[in-house]
């Protein structure tokens, strides 16, 4: 038999050899039109979508100790900073792919397994398997949105979501939660109610997340002029907002979600 021999890795990744135990990323960019080899990470996008990470898994670990109103301001943070590494990137012209990966896998748990951890411990722990079915589809569903979003990266309309956004899936579910302590003696006696509500709740946010329902990413709405009655609408939102933050977040994010099934509904019918 002839001895065949295999091609080393520099034969197949020269750009990608090193000299034994390192700790970098090499990752493709383009450069003057050419595709080029790049050592190292940007730092301030990718610090900010850390501190993302962090308050997510904040979030986790004060559902698991029943602290549950940190646990929302937790997710809030989160999805403050989520909005704050792709403004830094874009400004800072430090877009890369390690980038976008990199936030897709913290969003997955600060706006995935966070609130499904969190709404698991505040109502549906009681119900044993089929509350943990119940947290566990959301959670699923928010893996799935977010492998759908980097797979559909250039080539869907970017003034558009192609279903929920994962950062309001899981403000929708924190603002439900902070009013539902908020108005505890409302509730005082409704638990079984609760229970149902939030068993539906979670499955209809996690649905929503996978759902081909178009929402406004209201990503170029900073560049355009609208009537004056719109700032007008805007006070008087921020005027109930100042009454009640989480009630008025929450009836804010439950009208945008409304809003693209409506805009679906008219135009197929």
């Amino acid at each position: 038999m002839t001895d065949i021999k295999k091609p080393d890795n520099q034969d197949i990744h020269p750009e990608c050899d090193h000299d034994g135990i390192t700790f970098e990323v090499i990752e493709p960019e383009h450069n003057d039109g050419k595709k080029v080899m790049s050592k190292g990470v940007y730092l301030v996008p990718n610090l900010i979508t850390t501190l993302s990470l962090f308050a997510g898994f904040y979030s986790i670990l004060s559902s698991t100790n029943g602290e549950f109103i940190k646990a929302s301001l937790a997710i809030f943070v989160s999805a403050f900073l989520d909005g704050m590494d792709g403004r830094a990137a874009r400004l800072l012209n430090a877009q890369s792919p390690f980038g976008e990966q990199y936030d897709s896998l913290a969003d997955c748990i600060a706006f995935g397994l966070a609130p499904a951890v969190l709404v698991y411990s505040f109502a549906l722990q009681s119900w044993g398997r089929f509350g943990m079915a119940c947290a566990f589809v959301y959670a699923a569903c928010a893996a799935f949105r977010l492998a759908r979003f980097n797979v559909q990266i250039g080539v869907v309309d970017k003034k558009y979501f192609i279903g929920l956004a994962s950062p309001l899936a899981a403000l929708l579910i924190a603002c439900t939660v902070l009013v539902s302590l908020n108005y505890a003696d409302f509730t005082n006696g409704m638990s079984t109610e609760l229970t149902w509500f939030f068993a539906f709740w979670v499955i209809a946010c996690g649905l929503l997340m996978v759902s081909n329902v178009k929402y406004y990413s209201f990503k170029e709405f900073d560049k355009q002029k609208v009537p004056f009655v719109v700032l007008l609408i805007a006070v008087l939102i921020f005027g109930v907002l100042l009454y009640d933050i989480p009630v008025g977040l929450l009836a804010i994010g439950v009208t945008y979600a409304l809003s693209g099934i409506v805009g679906t509904l008219r135009n197929k019918f």
